[in-house]
Order: C-alpha cells, then structure tokens, then sequence
C-alpha cells in the first residue's frame, strides 16, 4: 500500500514540500491553524512568492481542473491522524522576543495537537530547524502521549531550502539528512525519498543530534563566509584595495570557493540571522558557548554593513544630514527571487535613511506589498525609472537580475543627479561610469 503523507503548516516551507511530495506521487494531506491561509491553498494560491512553486500546488490540488488531486488541505487533526502513515511537521521556529533563543512554541503545539490521533504505527518527521536535543524531548512525548505508544516512533529531517529554488531544492535536494533510532524509521524515510535518491541526492543516516545540527551548521559557515568577504571589503577601503578582485583571487583556491565571496550589506531574511543567534544560545545553555564565541563577531559585522552603507550614502551626498536630499533604492526584499523582507539589510538602510530626515523611495519587482506594511512611511514607486526620477543618489541593494539589466543612460536623464552605491557589487561598473554616473561600491575604488 502506498504510504500516505501529511504536511503539518503550510507556509513556505510546508506548501513547497506539501506541492513536492504529491509531485513525487504521493496522497498528501496539509494542514494548518489559519482559515485564510487553508481558503488560499485550496484555489491553488500560495500565501508567498516562490517561482514555481503556485503551478506545482495547481498541478495537484484537488478541485482545481486538470490536477491530480492528489493534494488535500484541513483543518481538523482527527482527520489528519487518521489519514497519514507519515507526518512532517513543517512549523515556523522564530527567534523569541527580546532573545537570542528559538522560540519552540509551535513546533510543542504540533506535537501536543498531532499525538493524541495517533492510534496506529506512524512517524512523525521534523523539517523546523530547532535546538539541539529538541528531539531527544519530542520523541519522548509522542511516545507517552499518542496512543500507539512506541509504535508513533519521530525522526528529524532538516531542510535545506534556498528562497528562489525551493522547489528545485525540495524535488532535487542537494542531500537528504535524516536522524532516526530504528530501521523502520529509515526504510520508510527511504521510500519516501527513492525518486531524489534514484536521481542522485546523497541520502544521509545519522542519529538525532547530528541531524539537529546539520542546518545550523551549514547557515553559520555561510554566514562565516559571507562577513569574512565583508570584513576584507572594510580594510580595502582603509587600504586602497579592490575586493572584487580579492574575491575572485582567493576563490580561486580549492579549499575555499568563489560562492558567496561578493562583499555588500550582509546577509537577512527568517533563516540566517536567527538560526546562528539560536545556535548561539543553545550552545551557552549546554555550556560550549565558548565553541561559538565567534558567531558574535560574524553577526556584529553582518549588521555593520548596514550602517556603513548609510555612512557612505552621507559621504557621496556631501557629508552633511540626508535633510532635503532624494535618496532612490532599488530593491526591498532579502534577495532577489522572493517577496520575503524579514530582517532585510535593504529595507534596514532605507528606513535608517528615511528617519534620519532622507526623501526614499523604494521599488522591488516582488516585495512592496510587504515592504509597505512594515515600514509604510517610505516612498514607493511602480518602476525602476519612477524610484530614480529626481533622487540625488541611487542605492542598489537587492540583487535582482531586473537591475542589473538596467540603462545607466535612461536612468541618468530621470535623476537630479547621476550617483550610484551598489550595495551588492552586482552592477557592471564601467557601464554605469561610461552613462556618466559615479560609481561607488563597499570595498572597491571609487571614480
């Protein structure tokens, strides 16, 4: 019989692996606690943007003509229990208020909801990215709480999703990673995963723990990665150095790669900040907070980049208050290819200029909705061309492949005055100096 899969939370990460799984063939059941979110789903509508990802959900929602109907949305966790062999629990695990920690809370609701309707052998797997010996705590819950006792058996599945390739990433991961303590648990995670694993993907076994640290892991040596380049990008300044070639020199080297060597504002988003400060806080609370004293500094220079740009953005206007002055910014969300602008180094720069007396007007081809409604005291405008019209100076800083395709020359005839800052050190300088334009970018010489 064909294993029967649930999806618990339907936001980014639970719509993209709910849409995945019954592209995979299976029956697929979601669920989720927000009437509107479910009303959105069943129409085959995501609640975000993701490429891809709104034709895949259509492709098997059930009543929608033409699918599947292998894809199903509740509300009802009876229903749920009864209906799935394996449930992931794909629940958001946000940095608490006022704290480094993960907040834990939804991830403990799931549990507590799902193991009550757990009369028969099932595995509950979980996706959320959360403190080390989380696990080890939920197993033995479900295994007190739901009725089937031992039989409702957990194991850990981190994700390892990048916005703009979720879908790519979820049906062609680049490695499957799954903590389990018995063979039953491995052999249906296997069955699970045989398309990705016949395709290719490295399918990894290991215990709990090691499973748990897997994604926090991997996002603080990106992130170590990224405030590296970062940091060499401030002592070129002081020194007279280029780091884009400095990039290009030592990415070079085997050991240490090209990826994710271009200097700019910093890293953002849900993912990245919040994970390496609740690794941080998990580590203190076992006791190898010494382990990770490191990621202080990474997340300190990471949130540098910020304020540095507003300095720089000062220097090109003169030195003097933003007071009067028509500041354009080009790009609102974290990166490019989504509409998410949690935590973004882009919006941060602009409101930093906007409250320090700045005239900013923002345009992003995905993001303004969501950018209007955390901070709607900004300008917005409906085009590149319209953001630039009569500002003193041009801040590129999300890397939208739109912008990078812009006319330097178009856009020079709009402006008061042809300055650019290219926050990401994604625009081709020279054709921006030859339209006339001073060209500026962190860690590079001026002209």
């Amino acid at each position: 019989m064909a294993l029967k899969i649930t999806v618990i939370g339907t936001g980014y990460l639970g719509a993209t692996h709910a849409a995945a799984m019954a592209e995979l063939g299976f029956e697929v059941l979601g669920l989720d606690v927000v009437p509107e979110k479910i009303d959105k789903l069943r129409r085959g509508e995501v609640p975000m943007y993701e490429p891809g990802l709104e034709e895949l959900l259509r492709r098997h929602v059930a009543g929608i003509e033409g699918s599947t109907g292998r894809l199903r949305f509740t509300m009802d966790w009876a229903e749920l229990g009864e209906f799935g062999d394996v449930h992931f629990v794909c629940v958001n695990t946000p940095q608490r208020h006022g704290e480094y920690a993960c907040d834990m809370s939804y991830v403990d609701s799931a549990i507590a909801s799902l193991a009550p309707h757990l009369k028969g052998p099932a595995l509950v797997v979980g996706k959320s990215t959360v403190p080390v010996g989380s696990a080890d705590r939920l197993a033995a819950y479900l295994a007190e709480h739901a009725p089937a006792g031992a039989d409702a058996e957990l194991a850990w599945n981190p994700e390892f999703l990048r916005e703009g390739f979720a879908v790519q990433d979820t049906l062609r991961p680049d490695r499957i990673v799954v903590g389990v303590r018995s063979e039953r648990s491995e052999k249906l995670l296997r069955e699970v995963y045989a398309t990705p694993v016949e395709e290719g993907s490295p399918f990894v076994v290991t215990d709990f723990p090691t499973a748990e640290l897997v994604k926090t892991s991997a996002n603080s040596f990106l992130a170590t990665k990224i405030s590296f380049i970062n940091a060499m990008a401030e002592l070129c300044e002081a020194t007279g150095g280029d780091v884009a070639k400095l990039a290009e020199a030592i990415g070079y080297d085997d050991r240490i790669g090209r990826k994710f060597l271009r200097a700019g504002i910093g890293f953002g988003g849900g993912c990245l900040p919040k994970d390496i400060r609740a690794f941080m806080a998990r580590a203190g609370e076992l006791g190898a907070d010494q382990a990770l004293t490191f990621l202080r500094e990474i997340d300190s220079i990471n949130m540098r980049q910020r304020g540095r740009m507003v300095e720089l953005t000062r220097q090109e206007l003169g030195g003097g208050p933003f007071l009067g002055k028509r500041v354009a910014v080009l790009g609102a969300t974290f990166k490019p290819d989504s509409d998410d602008v949690r935590d973004s180094p882009a919006l941060n720069v602009a409101g930093q200029i906007h409250l320090q007396g700045g005239q900013v007007t923002v345009y992003d081809p995905k993001g303004m909705d969501n950018a209007r409604s955390i901070f709607p005291t900004l300008g917005y405008a409906d085009s590149a061309l319209e953001a630039v019209r009569g500002a003193h100076v041009v801040l590129h800083l999300t890397e939208w492949r739109e912008f990078r395709e812009l006319d330097p020359a178009e856009l020079g005839e709009v402006a008061a005055e042809r300055v650019v800052l290219d926050g990401r050190n994604a625009l081709d300088a020279e054709a921006w100096r030859r339209a006339g334009w001073r060209f500026r970018a962190m860690g590079r010489p001026g002209a």
